[in-house]
């Protein structure tokens, strides 16, 4: 395997690590925003308890009111049997004891909306949170799915950019190849035509030799 070769492969391995990395980031927003549904559910529910939980008191001191008042009318009435002054004292007591309870339980009565506006801000600003969190969460998906998307975009510019690279080396190799050949072939060629030269001067020198040896008296 090439150098070019194994950065390919490097790449492609690279390539396929950001792919992971997008699925594992996109499962863990996923997760946060379930997790953060599930707290807004459990915030609701528990303002919701504690709205019904007032309701019951003010039923119940509503009741223990009723009662009171019940109690007192019956002490009146046995008190009309026996003085008038008495009865008079008692209705002012009862009067006093009347505008007390009612001043607590106007002073209940608006504990209790304060509590239960207080419960609907708290859910509403858990929900503005939440929509917020919600809309940060798609926010950096979205920068991260795209940071992945140019990152991939970048490798494969790159991985391009290294084919052809890899196939204008490959190209010249092969240029050079041809001309490393051609320059062979020239180069036999030109041992061939001095061979045949030499050979021809050694059979004009024996031929020369022959001839001389012939000529020469004995």
């Amino acid at each position: 395997m090439t150098r070019t070769d194994a950065e390919i492969l490097a790449l492609e391995g690279e390539n396929r690590q950001l792919k992971d990395t997008a699925a594992a980031l996109r499962a863990e927003l996923e997760r946060a925003t379930g997790d953060t549904d599930a707290a807004v559910q459990r915030t609701a529910a528990a303002s919701s308890a504690e709205i019904g939980q007032l309701k019951s008191t003010v039923t119940a001191l509503r009741d223990e009111l009723e009662a009171t008042r019940h109690e007192v009318q019956a002490a009146a009435a046995r008190a009309a049997a026996a003085a008038g002054d008495e009865i008079l004292q008692l209705k002012a007591t009862a009067g006093a004891l009347r505008d007390q309870i009612e001043l607590e339980q106007s002073r209940r009565d608006e504990a209790v909306r304060a509590a239960h506006n207080a419960g609907l801000d708290e859910i509403s600003q858990l929900r503005a949170t939440a929509a917020a969190l919600r809309d940060e969460l798609e926010a950096s998906r979205a920068e991260r799915e795209a940071s992945v998307h140019q990152a991939i975009a970048e490798t494969q510019d790159e991985l391009a950019q290294l084919r052809a690279t890899a196939a204008a080396l490959r190209e010249q190799l092969e240029a050079a190849n041809i001309a490393r050949e051609d320059a062979e072939t020239a180069l036999r060629k030109d041992h061939r035509n001095e061979l045949a030269d030499l050979q021809a001067a050694v059979r004009e020198l024996r031929d020369r030799l022959q001839k001389a040896a012939a000529d020469a008296p004995l």
